[in-house]
């Protein structure tokens, strides 16, 4: 077997030794002998070439209307560096293309993370509890998306990213066992458990098919079990009200299995 001249692209090497040091790391750590008390950053919008590592979708990739931008907005006083996803939903279709009965989407997600020598990189957040978002929301009806390595390729795990305070930045911690499996935006039966060891990438859409403008900041995405050693829980706003984060209030999620919330 020859390797691929994408897969010896010229950051072929470095994720290589990235991943060797993780687990090289991991394993003197024992870590998979007992559940991580660390959180697992994914990605972490900190400066402009985060986004890099994002792709931008909308349903103008069929013929539609409807606009996508992300944009990197810097720290200030009041509020983390961040993404911010904004645009405009419309409904309108292609007149050109009949077979396009349906519009109105926008997302992004994280780009897939390229192949190493130990082969395609994955998150492995089996031994993390929940998926943690720091965001600020105009309140609209957004959807978390988790993508593994399913059998169907086209699976995508979905969750509400439900928000208290619009206009205000919150935390959220998401189960992993709430979010359901969908294809191509509807329920998916049977509804089979995540592959949580081999998850491709995450990101977020807005599917409400609601005509007008859309905002929502994202500052940074991670695995966590919500332990006093995750320190990126303890130091963001709207999810630590405690003196101790193992004690604290930190919000969780609703279910949403129901389908008529979808």
């Amino acid at each position: 077997m020859h390797p691929s001249v994408r897969r010896l692209a010229p950051g072929f090497f470095r994720r290589s030794l990235d991943e060797f040091k993780r687990l090289s790391g991991s394993a003197l750590k024992l870590e998979a002998l007992k559940m991580p008390t660390k959180p697992l950053p994914l990605i972490t919008f900190d400066t402009p070439d985060a986004l890099t590592r994002c792709k931008r979708m909308s349903d103008k990739d069929i013929g539609g209307f409807s606009s996508v931008n992300i944009d990197f907005h810097s720290a200030t006083d009041d509020q983390p560096s961040h993404l911010r996803f904004n645009g405009k939903i419309s409904t309108e279709l292609p007149r050109d293309q009949p077979h396009i009965q349906r519009t109105g989407y926008a997302g992004w997600r994280t780009l897939d993370r390229g192949y190493t020598v130990f082969g395609k990189q994955l998150w492995d957040v089996d031994l993390y509890a929940y998926l943690a978002i720091q965001f600020k929301s105009d309140g609209r009806k957004y959807f978390v998306n988790v993508q593994t390595e399913s059998i169907v390729p086209t699976d995508i795990h979905q969750h509400r990213l439900y928000s208290k305070t619009p206009g205000q930045w919150e935390t959220i911690l998401i189960k992993w066992n709430e979010f359901v499996r969908t294809n191509h935006g509807q329920l998916v039966e049977p509804q089979r458990e995540m592959l949580t060891q081999k998850m491709r990438t995450v990101g977020v859409s807005l599917i409400d098919r609601i005509t007008g403008p859309y905002d929502l900041c994202i500052s940074r995405v991670w695995a966590t079990n919500a332990g006093k050693d995750d320190e990126i829980l303890r130091n963001v706003k709207g999810a630590i009200s405690g003196i101790e984060l193992g004690r604290s209030r930190f919000r969780k999620p609703e279910s949403h299995r129901e389908k008529e919330d979808r």
